[in-house]
């Protein structure tokens, strides 16, 4: 049996803006069903909202976004409670989105990318245990930890 694990991301009305940026970092196939194309009346508040979004790149970024019904961009969750603190990562939110390259350049691109708007909060930057690390929570409020894979020695 195999299965397959792909980050769900739940937003508050900004899920078709935040596939579509995603797709400009990324590249890749981004698509969206509405409530509406589901049988929610048009005149319905959620019904031009995403119900099932989803956005694959040939690269391997592979990433679900939804918009939780009765919610608007005003209600978002606060930017991410998380900082670097002595080489320590303190933080209030449950999980992040890492993306890992195998080299600083490729890295390099998506941090690019994905901090236009973004809160940085550990700027990327060779690290002890990597050519390149860097974590940062873009404006859509998802926190993301950004690395190189580190070779093997000897």
């Amino acid at each position: 049996m195999t299965i397959t694990t792909t980050t769900h991301l739940n937003f508050p009305g900004t899920a078709r803006a935040a596939l579509d940026f995603y797709q400009s970092v990324f590249g890749g196939d981004a698509d969206a069903t509405t409530y509406g194309q589901l049988g929610m009346p048009e005149t319905a508040p959620d019904a031009q909202k995403v119900v099932f979004g989803r956005l694959t790149s040939p690269e391997g970024f592979d990433v679900m976004a939804y918009d939780v019904p009765g919610s608007t961009p005003a209600e978002a969750v606060s930017i991410s409670g998380t900082r670097r603190e002595q080489g320590m990562t303190i933080t209030d939110q449950p999980f992040f989105l890492s993306v890992r390259g195998e080299n600083l350049a490729e890295v390099a691109r998506y941090w690019e990318g994905l901090s236009e708007g973004a809160s940085v909060i550990e700027p990327l930057a060779a690290s002890e245990w990597s050519p390149g690390f860097g974590m940062l929570t873009d404006r859509f409020g998802i926190t993301w930890v950004l690395d190189v894979q580190a070779t093997a020695e000897g």
